[in-house]
Formats: structure tokens, sequence, C-alpha cells
């Protein structure tokens, strides 16, 4: 179960890797952003299908998006300066505890 986490981790890192490279592709302008993010998006894809042969893809899915989406929001304000207010940041947090929940309370949970 470890190595599925594992696996679920890494899909999230290379899907998270591949959306920040969006803007610097300049709408796919750009060549080596964007052959990076493509291969990002596809790790994250193959890493995906393993994880959903041992988790429910309800589970996948919300932690996969849950977490990318607060690790986007982040990094957004940290590399592209976004600004995030005080409602967007409790948003982000309400995700991680949802995130949270349905990982603890799912039947297949580590």
């Amino acid at each position: 179960m470890v190595k599925t986490y594992l696996f679920l981790f890494g899909a999230i890192f290379f899907e998270v890797a591949g959306t920040m490279l969006l803007p610097i592709s300049k709408n796919f302008t750009k060549i080596v952003p964007t052959t990076a993010l493509a291969v990002f998006y596809l790790a994250a894809f193959y890493l995906l299908t393993f994880v959903v042969n041992k988790l429910p893809i309800a589970i996948v899915y919300a932690t996969w998006s849950g977490l990318g989406i607060f690790t986007i929001a982040i990094l957004g304000y940290i590399f592209f300066k976004q600004t995030l207010t005080w409602p967007a940041i409790l948003g982000l947090f309400l995700i991680i505890i949802g995130v949270i929940l349905v990982n603890s309370f799912s039947k297949t949970a580590l």
C-alpha cells in the first residue's frame, strides 16, 4: 500500500510540474517547456494507472486533484507572484482537510 501512495504522490508531482510549465510554454510556442509539460502529464497519468488498480478511483482523484490544486496555488504564489486572498487560503486548507478525511475514512486507506 505504501508503494501505491508513492506512485500517487509521484503522479501529483508530475501533474504539478506540467501545470507549472503551462505559462512558461507561452501558449505552446516554446518547444522545450511544451515538450517537458507533455512528458510530465504523460508520466502523471502513467503512474495513476497503477494507483487506480489498488485504490478506488474516487479516492485517487480526490487526493490527486486536491493536493495538486493546493500545491499549484502555493507554487503560483511563490514563482509567479500570484496573490492569494484569505478566503482562497482558507479554501485551500479546507481542501487539505477534505483530502485527509477522504483518505482516513476510506476502507483502503493506510
